[in-house]
């Protein structure tokens, strides 16, 4: 079957959405939150992050520089699955280095693929926290983080960037609503 006679089926194109940056910027929420409210909509998606990868498929991984790029390929591997199976894919990962980002964006180049950038200063990371990552880290606990005693490369070209620290979750969603729209990935109907 091929993923065009996906999309028909479906009332949707397929695609993958790679949310970027730093632990507690705001990637999951903001992907979920899409997610919800697609599910309104009847749209087919779904959100893969460390939640849900990190416990299975990736279990056997560190945050060792080599571990970090092989979890990034796995996931676009699963991702790419998934799209090719008309589903809307919203990856959330920090992926921080661009050669693992750029890894993705060739994997993809015969689907649509979209990098937004979830920007948000590391200040309200810490705030945020919710797994108390940056506490521990600043702790000595764990090595190895993100934006502590680990880089982040931050994108050079992403295909949107939406600063978590600066806009209420509801006008994000709206805002990669719009996108996906422009993108012609999602239809809207008068009813949403």
């Amino acid at each position: 079957m091929l993923c065009s006679d996906r999309h028909v089926l479906n009332g949707h194109r397929s695609a993958l959405v790679w949310f970027t940056g730093l632990s507690g910027s705001g990637k999951s929420t903001l992907a979920h939150a899409l997610e919800e409210r697609l599910y309104q909509m009847g749209v087919r998606s779904y959100v893969l992050d460390g939640d849900n990868i990190r416990g299975g498929l990736n279990k056997d991984l560190g945050l060792s520089p080599e571990d970090r790029k092989e979890n990034i390929r796995r996931i676009a591997e699963v991702a790419k699955l998934m799209v090719d199976a008309g589903i809307l894919v919203f990856a959330a990962f920090i992926a921080p280095y661009r050669e693992s980002r750029q890894f993705v964006r060739e994997l993809m180049e015969d689907v649509p693929f979209y990098e937004c950038y979830v920007k948000c200063g590391i200040e309200t990371c810490e705030e945020r926290d919710p797994k108390g990552l940056y506490r521990r880290a600043k702790a000595g606990e764990i090595g190895n983080m993100t934006g502590i005693s680990a880089p982040y490369e931050t994108p050079e070209h992403p295909h949107l960037v939406m600063e978590t620290d600066q806009y209420p979750l509801d006008q994000c969603v709206d805002r990669l609503l719009r996108f996906l729209v422009e993108k012609k990935i999602i239809v809207l109907r008068e009813k949403w």
